[in-house]
């Protein structure tokens, strides 16, 4: 069975695109085919996507399309991935009218798992009341885990963790504060007008997220 999963955030800025590129080129460097896709109809973060995993990323659209679409273009394209990365947009819950056509709706209609990319940079047990929210809205998509992005500290790590122990959610990661991990907003996308430090960015993958463990979902 494929691994596949969606990448959302409670909001915009949290860092789920950097995470979910940085995801794609770690997994495709150990030798797995990658299936890119994107919530929405962006056509920006596709091109990158299809950069870092030499095919085409797909729009998935509930606003231009329908359910039934959606999921023959999912199974179309993932037929003969090992991986699939569906990449939200916005935040998991914001659609065109309430949850409609929202990131969240996308995961309930292919039945995947949803990793929330959370940005702890100013917050450390606050986090439990975000996490529970988000958790607890909805019942009818299944959050498989949280990373935590912008972490100061191994104490702020430690306390991250604590969280999730508490909340009995799997925690999947905590990236640090680190100069790969930004990248400046243009548009309707992200600016990659400088090259991007790819190989920094799959080394704080690898060493700091359960890559192996998504691969399980």
């Amino acid at each position: 069975m494929k691994s596949q999963f969606l990448i959302s955030a409670p909001m915009s800025g949290s860092g789920k695109t950097t995470v979910a590129r940085g995801l794609m080129a770690l997994l495709r460097e150990k030798g797995y085919a990658v299936q890119p896709f994107k919530c929405g109809p962006d056509y920006i973060d596709t091109k990158f996507h299809e950069a870092v995993c030499g095919r085409p990323s797909i729009n998935l659209d509930t606003f231009m399309a329908s359910a039934e679409h959606v999921r023959e273009l999912y199974t179309r394209y993932g037929s003969d991935a090992d991986v699939c990365i569906v990449e939200g947009m916005m935040g998991l819950f914001d659609g065109y009218d309430r949850e409609k056509g929202s990131s969240y709706e996308i995961a309930r209609v292919l039945d995947i798992s949803v990793v929330l990319v959370t940005d702890a940079r100013s917050a450390a047990y606050s986090t439990a009341a975000l996490l529970t929210g988000f958790t607890q809205f909805r019942k009818d998509v299944h959050i498989a885990g949280v990373i935590f992005n912008k972490v100061g500290s191994a104490r702020h790590t430690e306390m991250l963790r604590q969280v999730c122990d508490d909340l009995n959610i799997e925690c999947l990661g905590c990236l640090p504060k680190d100069a790969a991990l930004e990248q400046g907003s243009r548009y309707l996308g992200l600016d990659f007008s400088e090259k991007a430090e790819t190989a920094r960015l799959t080394e704080l993958l690898e060493e700091h997220v359960a890559w192996k463990r998504l691969l399980t979902l």
